[in-house]
């Protein structure tokens, strides 16, 4: 009887090991998950959104460059003969004709000279005596569109034939380095030399006109009429 105790003792202790040897191993497990730290997730940072104002948009002014001062069309600076003979009576005359074309901006600045022989005098408006002996010079400005025309009286103290020469330069407004050049002649004959070459004044102008004989008599005779009817009256 004891034999049978002792061998139930036995198998129950062999059925109970694995058991609790079982729950020995849950619980260690167990404490070993719960040991296991949870990872902490860091915080999602908050992305705030700058929004940049689009820039103001200013209108600018647009300032035009200023035009160069040019010719849109070549000005005309010539000579135009009016007599090129010269006697007692007259004088000869040169016009120094100058044109600028209204559709030019800028004015036409032209500096002229006139070079004559030895014997012949010249004067005009505008014009000066320069430097040298047988030189006169004259600078003249023509506005858009205008034209001007300058007289020269040319005057002689001894018979032959002579050429007068113009030289000098144009340019628009103030503009030298734009200049352009100029260069005429012309021929001048004297028949008779000039009562008085060294007077300015053209010959004949201011001199006074003979009335014919004719004239004066009806003058007359219509004066007489007109006092003997004012007599006859009284």
């Amino acid at each position: 009887m004891n034999k049978f105790v002792a061998v139930c003792i036995i198998c129950l202790c062999m059925v109970v090991m694995p058991v609790l040897a079982d729950e020995n191993n849950t619980t260690t497990n167990g404490n070993e998950t719960n040991a296991t730290e949870t990872p902490t997730i860091p915080p999602t940072p908050t992305v705030t959104a700058t929004v940049t104002p689009e820039p103001t948009l200013i209108a600018e002014t647009t300032v035009p460059e200023p035009t160069e001062a040019k010719f849109r069309v070549a000005p005309t600076v010539t000579l135009r003969p009016v007599n090129d003979v010269i006697d007692k009576s007259q004088d000869g005359l040169v016009e120094l004709y100058m044109n600028n074309p209204s559709v030019n901006d800028v004015t036409l600045t032209a500096d002229v000279q006139v070079s004559v022989p030895s014997g012949i005098h010249v004067y005009g408006e505008g014009f000066g005596y320069g430097g040298a002996a047988g030189t006169v010079a004259g600078k003249f400005t023509v506005p858009p569109g205008t034209v001007r025309t300058i007289h020269i009286n040319i005057k002689g103290e001894k018979i032959g034939g002579f050429t007068v020469h113009f030289t000098g330069l144009y340019w628009p407004d103030d503009k030298k380095d734009e200049y352009q050049q100029i260069s005429l002649t012309h021929p001048i004959t004297v028949k008779e030399p000039s009562p008085e070459p060294t007077d300015p004044e053209p010959t004949g102008e201011d001199e006074d006109v003979p009335l014919p004989s004719g004239v004066l008599s009806v003058i007359a005779i219509a004066f007489v009429a007109l006092m003997i009817r004012h007599t006859r009256r009284e």
